[in-house]
């Protein structure tokens, strides 16, 4: 779908996501949380491997390098999508938006709640990540494979700063060709009321929850 292809308190970037890439990352558990602490609240993405491996992987590596601290809600489109993962600076952006992973095969569906990457074609996955704000059965077809849920704080994500509206050239939003050029100073200036990221982290333990069916 062409509105989630990939081009996307003001926060200095974390120093671990300006690392290169590791070497040898470390495994992701077969089932781990991570709390995002944003400037409307927290909330909690549970990842599953078994619904998303590459997905899951690649999200636990980013999480883990402080990637997705201080980006922005760029795109927030009541009734569709919440999306993020464009980094503020865009040096760190050139490093990590070039890297893409292979596609899983999509084993859940978008319903509300559930967690994929955005993408522009087959694999193309790297950064961004968009949250469904509602059941988004048609995004099942075209191949976006949630590997999350938020199991905490949904409330919160319906709350994030939705007036711009979707983005450019759709609709008055944020250009997110512009985001990665030119980082969070673009928006700072031009969308300043967007929320952000103020930190996500891998919290200790793992979950035994069930899985839901696709």
């Amino acid at each position: 779908m062409a509105g989630l292809l990939t081009a996307a308190c003001s926060r200095q970037p974390s120093e671990r996501s300006r690392q290169t890439k590791p070497a040898q990352p470390s495994v992701a558990p077969d089932v781990f949380r991570v709390q995002f602490t944003t400037t409307k609240g927290e909330f909690v993405v549970e990842v599953h491997k078994a619904w998303a491996p590459r997905g899951a992987q690649h999200f636990y590596d980013l999480v883990s390098l402080g990637f997705y601290d201080g980006v922005k809600f760029f795109r927030v489109v009541r009734n569709f999508v919440v999306q993020f993962g464009i980094h503020g600076d865009p040096q760190v952006q050139r490093l990590w938006g070039s890297t893409t992973i292979p596609d899983d095969p999509v084993c859940v569906s978008n319903r509300r709640g559930f967690v994929s990457f955005a993408q522009r074609g087959p694999n193309t996955r790297a950064t961004q990540v968009f949250i469904n704000l509602r059941d988004n059965p048609r995004l099942d077809e075209q191949g976006f494979a949630p590997f999350g849920q938020v199991v905490q704080g949904m409330e919160v994500v319906d709350r994030l700063w939705s007036g711009y509206g979707e983005m450019a050239p759709l609709g008055n939003g944020p250009d997110p060709v512009r985001i990665e050029l030119e980082g969070n100073r673009y928006l700072d200036r031009y969308f300043p009321r967007l929320d952000g990221v103020i930190r996500a982290r891998v919290l200790a333990g793992t979950s035994s929850s069930p899985s839901p069916s696709g």
